[in-house]
């Protein structure tokens, strides 16, 4: 089979130092939507979609410890969690292939085996690092990265540490100008050009060798580095390498060549820099690209667990439901800028756009087709074209450049038109001969759209079909029951 009919997708694999929060929904039901949207068009077996948890470093270690486990006990503690992030992606309709776990002794054996490729090509080598290290973002910090009052913008002032260690260093400034070059051509392709634009002005400065390691009293729960258990690895270093060893585990490496990373703006520079500096140094082929998406802010805040100012995806799916909770993520999120998000605002989307508008429409049309005892005739059971609808281009066009805000106005089109259309041509007002060709194309349209939304609300998707495709039409419950504005 041509490569180029494979997809591979990637979310980042959270922290497993607590629950998920909707900044990792966002990220994660990002990947998600496009994962389905390929296999609707590809097919199931070509497209390989990961997420999952990075159980290693400081973060997770002291999280642990606050819990009442130790050293010996922390998988433990991972393992809880990651029972939590399953069932909270399974709540939420995330389709993944495959859950990255790093404590997974075939990835740490790999992760080991890649590093020791970088030693090998010589790009290793032991020095002192000093400077500020942030244990919130497990991320050594350059001046670029700091606030003006010197710490990270990200989290509290406390989780900013001076740290002083001998730690080995990999020689990205050999590489940076390589990869530079490669995001110049777009071998390496960074969306939204916003995004590729600061990778760019950053690369053309001054570019420092990376630690890659840490001392092992420090940082105690890690990999061992490869030839010396005085140090572990370095926690990004080893977490960038699972897009790789999750498919060796899974005996899918031929995904690699179309390999698409989704990543919130924050880890941009790993991605998009260090990553693709690795692989050049390993001898690996490069991923495709990345598209990253901007924060998500409550009250002017960027969310983070260490400000405790999350709104998770149970909080979202008590209140929206798991579709209305999609949808108000993915219309409301067009990831290039900061997304100012209140309660309110949701429901008043949620309102607009799936109670009175999609659900509206098909509670219409299906009691409209049962007054008149609608019987579907057989060209209604052909599956939609692809295209659903010959003004809607653009919607795969903007599934396929991520532009999932767009996407969805095209089909809110359609709803919208279709809305107009039956309120023109009075269908109630005619006898049930009459009305039976306006229903039926009523019925197909609906069935085109709700083909659309698969990718975007697949459970609502799902009902619109089986409720229009008969043989008879009959009315149901509301899809979005009306919420009361407000919290």
């Amino acid at each position: 089979m041509d490569m180029d009919k494979r997809f591979y997708v990637t979310t980042p694999i959270y922290y497993a130092n607590g629950a998920p929060h909707v900044g990792h929904f966002v990220t994660t039901t990002a990947a998600d939507v496009v994962a389905r949207y390929y296999r609707q068009t590809i097919g199931n077996n070509n497209v390989f979609f990961t997420t999952g948890l990075d159980e290693h470093g400081t973060t997770v270690e002291q999280s642990a410890i606050k819990e009442g486990y130790n050293l010996k006990t922390i998988q433990k503690y991972v393992d809880k969690r990651a029972v939590e992030w399953k069932k909270a992606f399974e709540q939420t309709g995330i389709s993944y292939n495959y859950f990255v776990r790093t404590t997974n002794p075939k990835h740490e054996e790999f992760a080991k085996q890649f590093i020791q490729k970088l030693i090998d090509n010589n790009d290793v080598y032991k020095s002192k690092y000093y400077g500020k290290y942030c244990n919130g973002c497990e991320k050594f910090l350059t001046l670029s990265d700091l606030n003006k009052e010197g710490y990270c913008p990200l989290h509290r002032p406390d989780q900013v540490v001076k740290v002083e260690e001998k730690n080995y260093f990999f020689k990205l400034s050999k590489y940076a100008p390589k990869v530079k070059k490669l995001i110049l051509e777009n071998k390496i392709s960074i969306i939204p050009e916003s995004k590729r634009e600061e990778i760019l002005s950053r690369l053309g400065g001054k570019i420092e060798d990376i630690s890659i390691s840490r001392p092992k009293e420090k940082v105690a729960w890690g990999i061992d580095f490869p030839n010396d258990s005085r140090q572990t690895c370095y926690v990004w270093i080893e977490a960038l390498i699972n897009y790789i060893s999750s498919l060796e585990i899974t005996d899918k490496k031929e995904f690699w060549l179309n390999a698409h990373h989704f990543l919130g703006k924050d880890i941009s520079w790993f991605h998009n820099v260090i990553w693709p500096a690795m692989l050049l140094s390993a001898k690996y082929n490069l991923f495709k690209g990345t598209f990253i998406h901007s924060f998500v802010i409550i009250s002017g805040e960027k969310i983070s667990k260490s400000k405790g100012n999350i709104i998770t995806p149970k909080e979202l799916i008590e209140k929206y439901g798991v579709d209305g909770t999609r949808y108000v993520i993915l219309s409301n999120f067009p990831y290039i800028n900061d997304s100012d998000i209140t309660w309110g605002h949701l429901t008043e989307k949620y309102n607009a756009d799936l109670a009175n508008g999609l659900g509206n429409l098909v509670s219409r049309v299906a009691k409209l087709c049962e007054q008149n005892d609608l019987a579907l005739s057989s060209d209604t059971n052909v599956k939609p074209h692809v295209s659903y609808s010959s003004q809607q281009g653009g919607y795969h066009v903007h599934i396929e450049r991520f532009e999932f805000n767009l996407a969805l106005e095209e089909i809110w089109r359609d709803i919208k038109d279709l809305d107009v259309e039956i309120s023109k041509n009075h269908p109630w007002d005619l006898s049930k001969e009459k009305a039976a060709q306006p229903l039926q194309k009523y019925a197909r349209e609906l069935i085109n759209i709700a083909y659309a939304l698969k990718p975007f609300l697949p459970e609502t998707a799902e009902k619109i079909e089986k409720q229009f495709r008969g043989p008879k039409i009959k009315s149901e419950a509301p899809l979005f029951p009306r919420l009361p504005t407000g919290r």
